[in-house]
C-alpha cells in the first residue's frame, strides 16, 4: 500500500463540536474509521448518548447504525485520536465583527492533546489566513510541537444546509486543502472516503478558506439587490412577485427573492471577509452595502406592517401581532442569527404586544437565546395582525384561512414568504 492508504489505516478521528455541522461528519466518518465526537456541553454529550440529536440533522436510526462512532466530553478520551476537526461555531460580537472565541478555544482543546504526527483539519467558516495566522499559533503554542515538522492542518469548509434531507453531507462535492503537498494528499483521500460527490483539492489552505466565505457573500449580495428591488416596487405599488416571475422567464435571470437573511452563514460570513479586507486597509463598499440593506430588512418589514395598520385605522400603540415563525429558515429547529427578531424588536418599539409561535423551535432555546416566550397555540380573533414570516410546511399547508381566524375583524395579514396567492394576503414583501 502507498503512504496515504498505509495513513488511512490509522486514522483515528476526533471532530471537535457536535452541532449541526459535526454530528453529521462524525456519523458519516463512523461508517469508516474510530470516531471520538466531543462537546463541552453536557446536555448535548447526554442527549446524543441517548440517541436524541435536538437539532434534527441525523436520525436516531443513524445514530444507533453509528457503531463506531463514541461521545465524549473528557479531554482525557482525546489523546488516543490522531485526526482532530474542528467544526465549532464562528459568531459575530456585537460590533459584528469575527468571535474567533469558540474556535480558539477548540484549538485549545486540540493543542493540548497533540502529538507528533497529528494532522488538525478546520471546517468552521473564517476569513482567509485565519488557520494558519490565528488557530496554528496557538496549536504550537499549547503542544510545543513546530508546525508543519511535527503536525500538519488543513482546511475543508463546512457545506451543510440545516433542515435540508436531500443535500446531505456525502453529497455535496467537499474543497479540501493541506499546509503541506503530502498532507494536502492525506486529507483529501479522507474525505474522498465519505464523500460520494467527490472533493475538489484547493492549491492553499488560504484558497479554501476564501472559496468558503465568498459563497455565501455572493448570495447574501444577490439577495441584497433583490430586497432593494421590493422596496423600490413597493413604492411604485408594483408587486415584486409578478415583477420576478416576468424577468424570470430569461434563461440567465437568477432566481433569488427578497426576504429576511440570518441563519448561520449568509449573514455572518460576509462580515468574516469585510473584517479581514479592512485589515488589509481596503474597505469593501459592495459587500457592506449589501449587508446595511439586509441588516434593515427586519425594521423595514415591521414599518410596512405598521403603515399598513394605520391606514385601516387600528391603533398601533398596545395592538396585538402575530408572529409565525422564529427559525431562521423553514423547517427547521435553528435559530442561530434568525433575523425575525428584528421584525419583533421593531414591533415592541412602535408599542406592540408581540406572540411569536413556531412548531419547530424548542421553547427553553428561544427563552435562552432571546428571551422571548413561545406561544404554543395562538388566540382565536385575538389579533390586530399577522404575520407569516417563515414558510414551515406545517404553515404552508394550513391554509390563509387559519391564519385570519387569529386576528379581529379589522386586521392586516402579512405573508412575508409569499406563502400563498397574492389576494389571500393583505401585504407582502
Amino acid at each position: 500500500m502507498d503512504a496515504v492508504s498505509n495513513w488511512l489505516g490509522e486514522v483515528r478521528i476526533a471532530v471537535i463540536g457536535l452541532g449541526y455541522v459535526g454530528l453529521p461528519l462524525a456519523v458519516e466518518f463512523a461508517k469508516v474509521f474510530p470516531v471520538t465526537g466531543f462537546d463541552t456541553k453536557a446536555s448535548r454529550i447526554a442527549a446524543l448518548r441517548q440517541g436524541r440529536d435536538d437539532p434534527l440533522e441525523t436520525t436516531a436510526e443513524e445514530l444507533a447504525q453509528a457503531d463506531h462512532l463514541a461521545f465524549s466530553g473528557v479531554i482525557a478520551d482525546l489523546p488516543a485520536c490522531n485526526v482532530f476537526i474542528v467544526t465549532v461555531p464562528t459568531p459575530l460580537d456585537r460590533h459584528k465583527c469575527p468571535d474567533l472565541g469558540p474556535l480558539l478555544a477548540a484549538s485549545r482543546t486540540v493543542g493540548s492533546v497533540l502529538k507528533p504526527g497529528d494532522t488538525v483539519i478546520y471546517e468552521s467558516t473564517v476569513y482567509p489566513g485565519c488557520t494558519e495566522e490565528d488557530c496554528v499559533p496557538v496549536l504550537e503554542a499549547m503542544s510545543g510541537l513546530p508546525f508543519n515538522r511535527d503536525f500538519t492542518a488543513g482546511y475543508s469548509p463546512e457545506r451543510i444546509n440545516p433542515g435540508d434531507r436531500e443535500h446531505r453531507l456525502p453529497d455535496i462535492v467537499k474543497v479540501t486543502s493541506g499546509s503541506t503537498p503530502d498532507a494536502a494528499d492525506r486529507i483529501d483521500a479522507l474525505y474522498r472516503s465519505i464523500v460520494t460527490a467527490g472533493t475538489f483539492r484547493a492549491e492553499s489552505i488560504k484558497v479554501a478558506e476564501a472559496a468558503k466565505v465568498i459563497e455565501n457573500t455572493q448570495r447574501d449580495l444577490n439577495i441584497a439587490l433583490i430586497n432593494e428591488l421590493a422596496i423600490i416596487f413597493n413604492r411604485m405599488g408594483i408587486d415584486t412577485q409578478a415583477v420576478l416571475a416576468a424577468a424570470g422567464t430569461k434563461w440567465n435571470f437568477l432566481n433569488f427573492r427578497p426576504g429576511l437573511v440570518g441563519g448561520h452563514c449568509i449573514g455572518v460570513d460576509p462580515y468574516y471577509l469585510t473584517h479581514k479586507a479592512q485589515m488589509m486597509g481596503y474597505h469593501p463598499d459592495v459587500i457592506l452595502a449589501g449587508r446595511r440593506i439586509n441588516d434593515g430588512m427586519g425594521a423595514y418589514v415591521a414599518g410596512q406592517l405598521i403603515k399598513a395598520m394605520i391606514a385601516r385605522r387600528i391603533q398601533v400603540d398596545g395592538a396585538r401581532v402575530l408572529v409565525l415563525g422564529l427559525a431562521f429558515k423553514e423547517n427547521c429547529p435553528d435559530l442561530r442569527n434568525t433575523r425575525v427578531v428584528d421584525v419583533i424588536a421593531e414591533l415592541e418599539s412602535y408599542g406592540c404586544r408581540v406572540d411569536v409561535h413556531d412548531p419547530w423551535v424548542d421553547a427553553a432555546e428561544a427563552r435562552a437565546e432571546y428571551g422571548l416566550e413561545l406561544v404554543e397555540a395562538p388566540e382565536t380573533g385575538a389579533y390586530d395582525g399577522v404575520v407569516l414570516a417563515v414558510a414551515h410546511r406545517q404553515f404552508s399547508s394550513a391554509g390563509s384561512d387559519l391564519f385570519r381566524s387569529y386576528a379581529r375583524p379589522a386586521h392586516v395579514f402579512y405573508d412575508l414568504k409569499h406563502v400563498f396567492a397574492d389576494e389571500s394576503s393583505d401585504l407582502r414583501l
